[in-house]
């Protein structure tokens, strides 16, 4: 990849609704692929995204899994343009250490109730994959802290209806109960109340329909 590879990267990735989440140079111990200089990591943009991807093939074949074989056929061919190589948060065991390789590029951190907060998404933070290249890329400096550090109210806190997600842990089977339930509908059509409720999320602005189709997915 030449140089100014990352803008080009950040170009191509515009096209097709998704934008570049962070990078990081990788050291031993952090699972990428021999020879990688450089991995990125990819994410929906919060309002072009949904928009193309219910356009796509996947999304109207009615086959299982549409989201993750699109991100599988885009990010592919995105890494082959780049000279680099595809890695996916699905497709395992085993599976890519996606977690960590988010909190390594120094822009995700965990959040006071346990999820994953990103600095530009918040808690709608959600990576569909990453392309590892050989080049030892230019990277932008990251934020010096997590957002969550500067939020005096911490909403994200209180904010589950169903008591289910807290500082104290994550109640699965609850969470699910409230979802399916009449009382879950504002959860199953807009998203988890904890995601919303974080002020870096809201400014996010990721279009209501899409959470809606993760929470499907997620029953």
């Amino acid at each position: 990849m030449s140089v100014g590879g990352l803008h080009r990267l950040q170009e191509e990735a515009h096209a097709h609704g998704l934008m570049v989440m962070g990078g990081f140079h990788p050291e031993a111990g952090d699972q990428v692929p021999d020879g990688a200089g450089t991995l990125v990591m990819l994410g929906p943009e919060p309002t072009e995204f949904w928009p193309l991807f219910t356009r796509s093939p996947e999304f109207n074949d009615g086959d299982p899994a549409p989201m993750d074989r699109w991100s599988d056929r885009v990010i592919t061919a995105l890494a082959a343009q780049m000279g680099g190589q595809a890695l996916f948060p699905f497709g395992g065991p085993p599976y890519h250490p996606f977690l960590a390789w988010a909190k390594r590029t120094g822009r995700a951190w965990s959040s006071p109730v346990g999820l994953l907060v990103h600095d530009a998404a918040g808690l709608f933070v959600s990576y569909r994959g990453a392309i590892a290249v050989p080049e030892r890329l230019a990277l932008p400096t990251p934020p010096q802290a997590s957002p969550c550090e500067s939020c005096t109210e911490q909403p994200c806190r209180t904010a589950c209806p169903a008591g289910a997600l807290t500082p104290d842990g994550y109640d699965v089977p609850a969470c699910k109960s409230y979802i399916a339930s009449d009382s879950g509908t504002a959860c199953m059509t807009r998203g988890c109340a904890v995601r919303r409720a974080c002020p870096v999320s809201q400014a996010h602005g990721r279009i209501e329909e899409q959470s809606a189709f993760h929470m499907a997915a997620f029953l």
